[in-house]
């Protein structure tokens, strides 16, 4: 992941799981399980969202589940 502050208009996991009705812990554990990437991962090791990219990733574990 670059190094630097996080690109404008990325969510953290607080706001995605917010977003999708889920908690934190969720977005979490499909982060640590490899169900989720995150877009941007600041210095110390925190998530940050592309919502629209949440969105696809989902959709294509969604399709692969059918």
């Amino acid at each position: 992941m670059p190094d630097g502050p996080a690109p404008k208009g990325l969510w953290t996991t607080a706001q995605v799981a917010a977003y999708l009705g889920v908690s934190a812990r969720l977005i979490q554990r499909y982060r640590a399980e490899g169900t989720l990437t995150p877009t941007w991962e600041t210095p110390k090791g925190h998530a940050r969202w592309d919502i629209e990219d949440v969105q696809r990733q989902l959709q294509a574990l969604r399709k692969r589940a059918d």
